[in-house]
């Protein structure tokens, strides 16, 4: 199998401090909280600092002297000292949770709200899988280090500051003894990063390329199934999963040889001490206390050890998703808007395309000179063979992609110069997919919006003609409709889709194939809408069927990204020309098919 998702894992810094400070900029709202949750990890090292000490004073000073009093004050202050730590704690990680998923709310909010603005170019380059990896497991690794990492490290390093002072105060030599294994910590620790860190790449990479393949391929699941080529998807998902768990076994191998190599340099460092220890004892020179603490604290030095190997990997993981994230981030859209906030103003409907030229690839013109002007009210239809130009030609009115040459003027203004927003909500497109959300059939003709209320909802579809297989479900426009609209027919989908399009009051409507899709007894009931939805409003319609716009106030025909004719249906006949060609080959196709029903 070819690896047919293009790679965007690029290898950077183990550390970046540009990251790390855009990283911490979604923590300084909460910065009281923070400062409040690392006192209280201070306090709580201290009160871990102090168990061993207890235990140092209960064997010198009671048990080897048969003080129980004495004995039963240590043990009681002990299970204080316990019960404040584990409150500490408690109060510690709850703090750092509730920040860690207030900071994650704000930076997905962010990231979804940047994404839904990047025009359409982004998202013929990028699989949609992988955006969703992004916004969702990136984040969480982001979370980890923001409830795990940045302020635990504080508890860590300070819990390995006090163990070491301690250490040296109730014997220096024998602390100096125990920290000959240092350098062999040090060795191992390096040694795992450098192998630990490909993985986490690697494993963030796999993952975004099964989140794309399986999005892609559940949407397109009818197609799978009818050409009955499941076996072939299974074969190059196993092949996706098996680069996955192959990728996640490396890690878990490392991890596998790292901390037992650690526990092994613990042990040594407990044969050290009980070595040197034991014998300092048998010459006076060491209390058992001071030895069996010394045991305890040694067991914790290795502790925060292990602990901040372990965060040093969430920060490598944390960087590689902060990266990606921020990268998606710094992704603008193409589409520049210089004019206002997007308030709602009238159009009249007056269209002008002069002079436009558009590529989506440099060099591979899709349309070529176009110059074509649409008065405000009038009825325009576009027609040409497949690739001719048709649907690039409204993407561009929409202004979903950037065109470089040329312009495009509604109202007598480029729309360059006009709210990406204020164009759009004067605009309404049908397209011949029709997509439905999850959720009631109210919901997907106003979209959400404050400005439509259900009575306008329901009078969009009474003239559109939708109000009556509405009203045969029993919650009516409460219905809830499953994804993409899967309980409803093709064309009770386009009806509420054009009844979304009149809910919206526009001042241009534009039909792409809107009728292609369904079967002629369904064409004649959204004919009918149609002619609601046309009054009032300037109307751009792209259309194979060319039955369907006879009535067109003008026929616009596209030949290989260039106009080669435009006139009445009438007229565009008498000419003979290429909408001629058209119009014969389609009233042939209908004969043939008109003389088979017979025949059957």
């Amino acid at each position: 199998m070819t690896d047919f998702f293009p790679d965007d894992e690029v290898l950077g810094k183990a550390y970046d401090s540009r990251l790390m400070k855009r990283l911490l900029s979604y923590l300084k709202p909460y910065a009281w909280l923070i400062a409040l949750s690392v006192l209280i990890l201070l306090a709580s090292s201290l009160a871990q600092l102090a168990g061993p000490y207890l235990t140092k004073i209960a064997i010198d000073n009671h048990i080897s002297k048969g003080d129980p009093v004495g004995l039963f004050r240590i043990i009681v202050l002990f299970l204080a000292v316990v019960a404040i730590g584990f409150s500490l704690q408690y109060a510690q990680v709850y703090l750092m949770q509730y920040v860690g998923q207030m900071a994650m709310r704000d930076l997905r909010l962010q990231l979804f709200r940047h994404v839904m603005h990047l025009n359409l170019a982004y998202y013929d380059r990028n699989p949609v899988g992988r955006t969703m990896t992004r916004i969702t497991s990136d984040i969480q690794v982001l979370h980890e280090m923001f409830t795990s990492g940045v302020v635990a490290v504080f508890g860590d390093i300070f819990m390995l500051i006090g163990i070491v002072v301690i250490m040296l105060a109730l014997n220096a030599k024998l602390a100096l003894m125990v920290f000959l294994v240092l350098p062999l910590i040090v060795i191992a620790t390096a040694i795992f990063r450098s192998k630990v860190r490909q993985s986490y790449r690697d494993v963030r990479s796999w993952m975004a390329r099964i989140n794309s393949f399986l999005q892609e391929h559940i949407s397109g699941i009818s197609v799978v199934q009818s050409f009955a080529v499941e076996d072939k998807v299974k074969t190059d998902y196993d092949y996706l999963n098996s680069r996955l768990r192959n990728a996640h076994l490396r890690g878990v191998f490392y991890y596998s040889v790292f901390f037992p190599v650690i526990e092994l340099i613990g042990a040594i460092a407990l044969a050290i001490i009980i070595a040197y220890g034991g014998s300092r004892i048998l010459t006076g020179t060491l209390t058992l206390g001071a030895l069996v603490a010394f045991i305890q604290y040694a067991d914790r030095f290795f502790h925060p050890i292990r602990d901040l190997s372990e965060k040093y990997n969430i920060l490598q993981s944390a960087m590689a998703s902060s990266e990606r994230i921020f990268k998606l981030l710094d992704t603008e859209s193409s589409i520049v808007n210089t004019a206002g906030d997007g308030d709602l103003r009238r159009f009249r409907g007056e269209i002008e395309f002069r002079n436009l030229n558009f590529a989506y690839t440099p060099g591979v013109e899709i349309l070529r000179d176009i110059n074509l002007r649409v008065e405000a009210g009038e009825k325009v239809a576009v027609v040409g063979a497949t690739g001719s130009g048709k649907t690039t030609l409204i993407s561009l009115l929409c202004r979903f992609y950037e065109f470089d040459r040329g312009d495009i003027l509604v109202d007598g203004v480029s729309i360059k110069n006009l709210h990406e927003k204020d164009l759009r909500r004067n605009i309404a497109l049908v397209l011949q997919d029709v997509f439905l959300f999850s959720g009631s059939i109210e919901r997907n003709i106003r979209l959400d919006s404050e400005n439509i209320p259900l009575e306008k909802v329901k009078d969009a579809a009474i003239k559109i003609g939708a109000h009556d297989f509405i009203g045969n479900f029993e919650d009516g426009y409460a219905h809830q409709l499953r994804e993409r609209g899967l309980n409803l027919s093709v064309g009770q989908k386009q009806l509420i889709a054009f009844a979304r399009a009149l809910a919206f009051d526009p001042a241009i409507l534009i039909l792409d194939e809107a009728t292609s899709s369904v079967d002629m007894e369904t064409e004649i009931v959204i004919q009918k809408a149609l002619k609601k939805l046309f009054e009032g409003r300037t109307s751009i319609i792209v259309a194979h069927r060319l039955s369907t716009i006879k009535d067109a106030d003008r026929i616009v025909v596209l030949h290989k990204g260039r106009i080669r004719e435009v006139g009445s249906h009438a007229q565009l006949l008498q000419n003979k020309g290429i909408y001629y060609r058209l119009y014969q080959l389609q009233y042939r196709d209908q004969e043939l098919s008109v003389a088979g029903k017979r025949t059957e």
